[in-house]
């Protein structure tokens, strides 16, 4: 008899081959080849599809015609929330909130359906973690009950649809996406397959019925999205929950939003009561001192369209070993060492044999290179041991040369410097290093 012959093809990019392998040759994806029958066409296999003829409203119509009113944003009531969407959730879009364990993901969300609850809304709350008792609990916690709250606890995907179908919500929520599963698709929860049949549902509803969805994401020990890469291509909005365990503070990051800018963030501190907005976060960045002290300095870093205020503080002591110890916080350390060399070159300050310590004031992390100048300067301080004055602020970007380059959203940086009492700047206006750190530190 002869025997049937089969293929395994990866379930991520479609590559094909004779023989079962733990790693894809194509994607580099682990544990994605799956067994197929040897005739059976792959993902990327050719496939002649015959042609539909298109009448009535699908047919395709001038952009000048079409009509936006069905696409107006709504509040959710959570303004810092809005901020990042773009203005509010559109109908029918669909997003997706990552983050790490125990962040504030389900508390955020939790007081976002609460809010557009009480606001007149029907918002169905699906949880594949929590039962309704604990959602419940939560609630009472933070005070986000409302009559229009619908809660349900299922893992199977035929059972959301039809609690969708039953409630006819006009927000869903599910927490989170890596926990419902089809039956029909094989393959554990979270597998990547299950993920894109779930999602896959859920946008054609969303899109269907004009609803909003807002998805929770795993996310992977590496920080990434779990599961396909697909499913952040698929959505609408990819949004980032960060924050430090060991301080109060959360920030919401927009990676992609096809409704308004990307980047944007949203400020929150989470309390005993739930999480609540911080609408004008600079102060908590800043630990002034009544008397000056070396090694710190003030900058302007802007997050979307937010300018925020942020303290740079840095720590110079002689090395007692000898490969000196360079420490951030907050900043890139790569970015530091390369101002450390500028420094010393550029500006003449002997660094090599001290340990360098910087760190940023209240968990914010400076990725821009607009902090360069500031983080210049309060290492400056600190070795000279100078302290700088206490309305002055700085940013730019530092070349290897020694230049301070021009950085983007100038008038943004000393509009909200000259809000919190800063009148005096150290900018890009300067024209050198040497030029800065003279202005900064009276040399």
């Amino acid at each position: 008899m002869a025997v049937a012959k089969s293929n395994f093809v990866c379930s991520e990019c479609g590559w094909q081959t004779a023989k079962w392998v733990g790693r894809c040759g194509e994607c580099q994806a682990w544990d994605t080849m799956t067994e197929t029958a040897a005739g059976a066409r792959g993902l990327g296999a050719a496939k002649q599809v015959r042609a539909v003829a298109i009448v009535g409203s699908n047919a395709a119509k001038p952009i000048t015609d079409v009509s936006t009113e069905r696409v107006t944003a709504w509040s959710t009531k959570v303004a810092e929330f809005d901020r990042v969407l773009g203005g509010g959730i559109v109908p029918g879009a669909v997003v997706l909130l990552s983050g790490e364990p125990g962040v504030g993901k389900s508390t955020l969300l939790l007081e976002v359906a609460a809010n557009t609850a009480k606001a007149g809304k029907r918002v169905l709350y699906v949880s594949g973690e929590e039962s309704v008792g604990q959602i419940k609990l939560r609630a009472e916690r933070t005070n986000a009950l409302s009559d229009n709250l619908y809660l349900a606890s299922e893992t199977d995907l035929s059972t959301v649809l039809g609690q969708i179908d039953a409630v006819s919500p006009d927000l869903l929520v599910v927490d989170s996406v890596q926990t419902i599963a089809a039956a029909e698709i094989d393959g554990a929860a979270g597998m990547p397959s299950q993920i894109r049949e779930v999602a896959a549902n859920l946008i054609r509803i969303a899109k269907e019925n004009s609803m909003p969805v807002i998805l929770v994401g795993h996310v992977t020990k590496d920080g990434n999205i779990a599961g396909p890469r697909a499913l952040e291509h698929l959505v609408d909005v990819v949004c980032h929950f960060e924050g430090d365990r060991q301080t109060s503070l959360r920030f919401v990051r927009s990676m992609k939003n096809r409704f308004g800018p990307t980047d944007e963030v949203g400020c929150f501190e989470m309390t005993g009561e739930g999480i609540v907005e911080v609408p004008d976060p600079s102060g908590l960045f800043l630990s002034r001192s009544e008397t000056p002290i070396s090694g710190t300095c003030v900058t302007v870093t802007v997050e979307g369209k937010r300018a925020l205020i942020a303290e740079v503080q840095a720590l110079v002591v002689k090395s007692s070993s000898p490969q000196p110890r360079r420490v951030t916080n907050g900043v890139d350390s790569s970015r530091v060492a390369m101002l450390l060399a500028v420094l010393e070159r550029r500006a003449g300050l002997r660094v090599g044999e001290l340990d360098v310590y910087v760190s940023t004031v209240g968990g914010v992390k400076l990725t821009e290179p607009a902090a360069d100048l500031a983080i210049a300067i309060a290492i400056a301080s600190a070795v000279q041991d100078k302290p700088i004055a206490h309305n002055l602020v700085a940013f730019g970007e530092i070349s290897l040369a020694g230049e301070i380059r021009k950085v983007t959203n100038d008038k943004a940086r000393t509009n909200e410097a000259s809000r919190l009492g800063f009148t005096r700047s150290v900018d890009t206006k300067v024209g050198d290093l040497r030029a800065a750190l003279a202005l900064a530190l009276n040399w």
